[in-house]
């Protein structure tokens, strides 16, 4: 039975195999990485600036945590993907401040306040609290990198739920249950118009003009953010990725990859690889989580 089946059908995961791309080695880090012992999150992450750009403009970061004992704190998790855009480096600039923006103010606001003796919530709710973190971002990249804009997809997980950020063509999925549901909506010109009718899903994953946003960090001093929450995906994968994966390689290849993999950090590898492999015309960002079953 291969691995997305124990995952999701038997609720465990697989040994983890002897792969180069392990980000420990296996023989040290046994079952407790993948196996029932597991208690914590499992991530992975990978880049690649593609085969045909000469640098990378995609900006990635990973912040977890998780504890034990008698007044054990909610696992805690932050993942951001943003996709950066303008000449003359303004792109890689642009999502390099975005990422760190939001990632200082949220860590300040919830990682720091839950390690708070006297304080355990945050004093914002988490949905404004990420909606004025990507506000900020946009004025930080306003400012600092005229001309220059981004992708940004957030996901803050507390406890067992995930509260996300997003603007842009970025994009989270969920891989659980056997299924693949993408949770978040292209701000894009294409997608606008698959939205009205007036184009089919095969038009607009071939238009010429799939790649024009009309919403983006850095792009105007007023910003509209979705932002949701969603369960944690237990026995499940949380997917945040540029659009250098999901552009060029489907959904369907995607929920392959992951469900054949050997190793969570094996599937996110093998998903920049293929998306190299279908040409690699955009810089690649993925981070893959793996949330083990209660």
């Amino acid at each position: 039975m291969n691995f997305f089946r124990r995952l999701f059908r038997r609720g465990k995961a697989p040994e983890p195999d002897r792969a180069k791309t392990a980000p420990l080695d296996p023989e040290t880090l046994g079952k407790e990485v993948l196996g029932e012992k597991r208690q914590g999150i499992v991530v992975a992450s990978a880049q690649s600036k593609g085969i045909e750009r000469s640098h990378n403009e995609d900006a990635i970061l990973v912040l977890t945590g998780t504890s034990g004992g008698q007044e054990a704190l909610p696992d805690f998790g932050l993942f951001l993907v943003a996709d950066g855009m303008g000449g003359h480096r303004s792109g890689e600039m642009a999502s390099s401040i975005s990422v760190r923006a939001v990632a200082r103010r949220l860590t300040e606001a919830t990682l720091l306040g839950l390690l708070d003796l006297e304080r355990h919530e945050t004093a914002v709710p988490l949905q404004d609290l990420i909606r004025e973190s990507l506000e900020d971002a946009n004025l930080a990249v306003v400012e600092r990198v005229p001309g220059g804009g981004t992708t940004l997809t957030v996901a803050l997980l507390l406890g067992e739920q995930v509260t996300f950020g997003h603007v842009g063509d970025s994009r989270a999925y969920v891989l659980a249950d056997g299924q693949m549901k993408m949770l978040t909506r292209d701000h894009s010109l294409v997608e606008r118009l698959r939205e009205l009718g007036q184009l089919t899903r095969e038009e607009a994953a071939n238009h010429p003009q799939r790649n024009v946003l009309y919403r983006a960090i850095g792009q105007g001093a007023n910003l509209e953010v979705d932002v949701f929450t969603h369960p944690a995906p237990t026995g499940g994968f949380l997917l945040v990725c540029s659009d250098g994966l999901w552009g060029v390689v489907s959904d369907e290849e995607i929920e392959r990859i992951v469900r054949d993999a050997g190793s969570v950090q094996s599937a996110c590898d093998q998903l920049v690889q293929a998306a190299n492999a279908a040409g690699g015309p955009d810089n690649i960002s993925a981070i893959l989580v793996y949330f083990p079953p209660a």
